[in-house]
């Protein structure tokens, strides 16, 4: 079976992804507070954690400072609960754009992958101290979901 990054597209297909969903962002009154007029190499990092994720190279932990810098990058954000949600939409309507595979298996992965990515980074952005970040401190891996047993 493909992985998740193999079925999306690969590095083109996610890159495609990304820079659609960027600019969604970029141009949405709510989300764009966090994102200022916008980094240049924002799309180039998220598409490398989103392909690190779904079993891909691994370059966000070799090359560009690991889960830490992802931590750091949210910290203080204060992202609020309307934020989060409005992410998620965008993404996932970023992907019908984008021309992901959007059979239930994979826009299932995706949506549970864009939703506990927003926890984490919300729960980050609030956190005061250390001990109140989310306890993740690696790029997490994602896969298929599981299928039921037939009996």
């Amino acid at each position: 079976m493909a992985t998740l990054f193999e079925h999306a597209g690969g590095y083109e297909g996610l890159h495609r992804f990304i820079d659609v969903f960027y600019t969604s962002v970029l141009a949405d009154p709510l989300l764009q507070p966090l994102f200022g007029e916008g980094e240049p190499t924002h799309v180039d990092r998220l598409t490398a954690f989103t392909v690190e994720t779904f079993g891909g190279p691994d370059t966000v932990s070799r090359d560009m400072g690991g889960f830490s810098h992802l931590i750091d990058v949210h910290r203080h954000l204060k992202i609020t609960e309307p934020q989060r949600l409005r992410f998620i939409e965008l993404y996932m309507a970023a992907a019908d754009t984008a021309g992901l595979p959007a059979d239930p298996p994979f826009r299932q992965t995706l949506r549970e992958h864009v939703e506990f990515g927003t926890e984490v980074a919300k729960q980050n952005s609030h956190a005061e101290s250390d001990e109140e970040l989310h306890p993740l401190r690696e790029v997490p891996q994602w896969d298929w979901p599981s299928q039921p047993d037939s009996a």
